[in-house]
């Protein structure tokens, strides 16, 4: 059985602009429904989305037969959750609140089996592995990692030339949301001050070498940062699609 080759990690490593969806809804019914759609890659959010280990597994095996890149937020960046998240079968992460170097070095020790990392072994019982089906499992799985940290903070901003230095990490993701409270502008991503940090971030981020991402559910901005060189946009959340589409459903017939 073979080792199934992290598309994502090559493409942004190309250069070549892979476009998202956050996946929140935390069910493996709305996660095939969005497979399908034609986007490069999900966010199966942890974080925010009412998310745990056994929805994670469901949504990962109900978007394994499509041609999309299931990438898992968890809620922190636990070194243990981390090792569990890659045994069920998750090949890429993105890490929220990533403040320094430091931090994102613990992060790319967990994302890898020693001697290079810290990941424990336990591939007998891990999905990744195909329960140790797939040949070479513990030599070849850390070719297939993409590590892809978040900075949402003003020490994540003020520390992003050693967090681009940390070798291991394959993107940065600007959180906008976070960000934008970070910067006193609470609730409010497309103030000019908090657009201004992105564009600098993103600036900094691609000089280093670095993939650059962010969110944004605004198409001209998002087209923005793919001017810019982003190459892993996602351009919108599965909650707010519904939300929006039942609203407007309804107001159709009800009125305001």
């Amino acid at each position: 059985m073979e080792l199934p080759l992290n598309r994502f990690k090559r493409a942004i490593k190309a250069g070549t602009p892979q476009i998202g969806l956050w996946a929140g809804l935390a069910d493996p019914y709305t996660t095939e429904i969005c497979a399908g759609a034609g986007f490069d890659w999900l966010l199966l959010d942890g974080e925010h989305g009412p998310n745990d280990l056994r929805s994670l597994l469901g949504q990962l095996q109900a978007a394994a037969p499509y041609p999309v890149h299931p990438i898992v937020r968890p809620p922190v960046g636990d070194i243990n959750l981390i090792k569990q998240l890659l045994d069920i079968g998750a090949q890429t992460l993105l890490i929220p609140m990533v403040e320094s170097g430091t931090q994102a070095e613990k992060m790319v020790a967990a994302m890898h089996y020693p001697p290079r990392g810290i990941r424990g072994v336990g591939s007998a019982l891990a999905r990744a592995s195909r329960w140790n089906r797939v040949q070479s499992y513990l030599d070849r799985a850390g070719d297939e990692m993409c590590l892809l940290v978040q900075v949402e903070t003003r020490a994540g901003l003020d520390n992003l030339a050693t967090i681009t230095a940390t070798a291991g990490v394959d993107g940065i993701f600007i959180g906008p949301s976070d960000l934008s409270a970070g910067l006193g502008r609470l609730g409010n991503p497309t103030h000019p001050e908090v657009l201004s940090a992105i564009e600098r971030a993103i600036a900094r981020i691609l000089s280093s070498g670095k993939a650059a991402g962010i969110l944004t559910t605004d198409d001209g901005l998002a087209r923005r940062y793919l001017s810019l060189g982003c190459t892993f946009v996602a351009v919108g959340l599965d909650a707010v699609l519904l939300a929006n589409a039942t609203t407007q459903l309804a107001a159709r017939f009800k009125g305001p």
